[in-house]
């Protein structure tokens, strides 16, 4: 009975927020995330008028709530696009990407470096900010871009595009990280070898089934007389590249991004694939997709406000600055306009769940109590890093909103 009454609070109040945001002109998204936002805040002002919600972010029911929740928002975001305008779009991609994850990056280095104090843990924590920084949260660029209708622009095909290959190269820092926190030593060069060749086998796995088996499926399922018998089809090939991406130590998200992108109209009709379609824009707007979003506001913990104010600001600011840089840069470099090169730094700033979870394994490893006593910057750097993904995926939509809709 608590989960219905968790969803039942969740999604009125993310609805009424989404509403309000829609109607001052703003993606729902925004209202979505400021629901989660307030709620945190009227909860933690009385943890035991609240007992239930006050523990929802350990509650392992509504984490595999928000799961479906990513897993839905990149299955509709493959779903809206297509793979020759991804691989159109790849070269380009791929320089974005490496351009918005290694200077963040360096200035996450340089700013562990200056700031943390020495301890046994120091490396650890730096390449934690590091790779805080220099992660994009896919789901976030992809619900962004289709509450804005822009999905299928050339900026938008080009973000989410550098933001997966980006969330690919952050599975290798994630990797190294992982190593770093668990033996205090920068892993072996033939472990980061080994990672690159699965990751590498994953693509190549999913591209053939993708193109040789998926259409020959998708003509048995269109002869079937059971109703919804393509979408549940769907839902299985999702399912199935998503437990394939994890047992090659993966995201699931990219598995679920894939069977969305290979089941297109190619082998069905254009009625059956439309209406397939609705039915994951239904669940995943509707429902998951707002629960999830209030649930990065619901991780908000105000402490690194009061505690360490300028390093919070600093870090907010570098992680704009350097994704509008890195990225925005090398967008126009590759032959972006400039308007559009501004949209594809801004959709790349967006945080979120990924860093949420890299911040719960550091959080767990016990990287932020050393040493000992534990200086005010280590022990808030939890708080400024959930900080930092929520404000960053809160004014993603809003500049992205305002630099859409200027005429060039």
């Amino acid at each position: 009975m608590e989960i219905f009454y968790v969803l039942l609070i969740l999604l009125v109040i993310t609805r009424a927020f989404g509403e309000l945001a829609v109607r001052f002109q703003q993606p729902a998204l925004v209202g979505e995330l400021l629901s989660g936002i307030v709620l945190g805040a009227v909860i933690k002002l009385s943890p035991p008028s609240f007992p239930i919600m006050n523990s929802l972010t350990e509650n392992e029911v509504f984490t595999a709530i928000t799961d479906l929740g990513i897993f839905f928002l990149m299955l509709m975001a493959g779903l809206e696009m297509h793979p020759k305008e991804i691989a159109e779009k790849s070269k380009g991609a791929l320089s974005i990407a490496i351009g918005g994850l290694i200077i963040p990056l360096l200035v996450g280095f340089l700013i562990g470096w200056f700031y943390l104090p020495q301890s046994d843990y120091r490396l650890a924590q730096i390449l934690f900010i590091g790779t805080a920084l220099a992660i994009t949260a896919v789901p976030v660029a992809v619900k962004v871009l289709m509450d804005l209708g822009k999905l299928d622009s050339t900026a938008g095909k080009m973000i989410v595009s550098a933001a997966i290959v980006d969330d690919i190269l952050g599975l290798l820092l994630l990797a190294v990280l992982t190593a770093v926190v668990r033996t205090g030593q920068m892993p072996h060069w033939t472990g980061l070898l080994q990672l690159s060749g699965q990751i590498l086998l994953f693509l190549v796995i999913v591209t053939g089934i993708g193109l040789f088996i998926l259409p020959r499926l998708e003509r048995v399922v269109g002869k079937s007389v059971i109703e919804e018998f393509e979408f549940s089809a769907l839902l299985a090939v999702a399912f199935g590249f998503a437990v394939l991406a994890e047992a090659f130590h993966m995201h699931f998200i990219l598995g679920a991004f894939a069977a969305g992108l290979f089941f297109t109209k190619r082998t069905m009709d254009d009625q059956v694939f439309k209406g397939v379609q609705d039915r994951v824009s239904g669940i995943t707007t509707g429902f998951l997709a707002p629960v999830f979003f209030a649930s990065i506001g619901l991780h908000l913990d105000i402490a690194a406000f009061v505690n360490i104010p300028l390093f919070l600001l600093m870090l907010i600011v570098a992680a704009v600055g350097c994704k509008l840089v890195g990225a925005g840069a090398i967008a126009r470099w590759v032959g972006l306009s400039g308007k559009d090169s501004l949209i594809v730094g801004i959709g790349m700033s967006g945080r979120g769940a990924v860093e949420l979870i890299i911040a719960d394994i550091a959080l767990r490893a016990g990287l932020f109590s050393q040493p000992d006593p534990t200086p005010p910057i280590v022990a808030n750097l939890f708080s400024a890093i959930v900080i930092m993904a929520v404000v960053t995926t809160l004014i993603t939509p809003i500049g992205l909103r305002f630099i859409m809709s200027r005429k060039p």
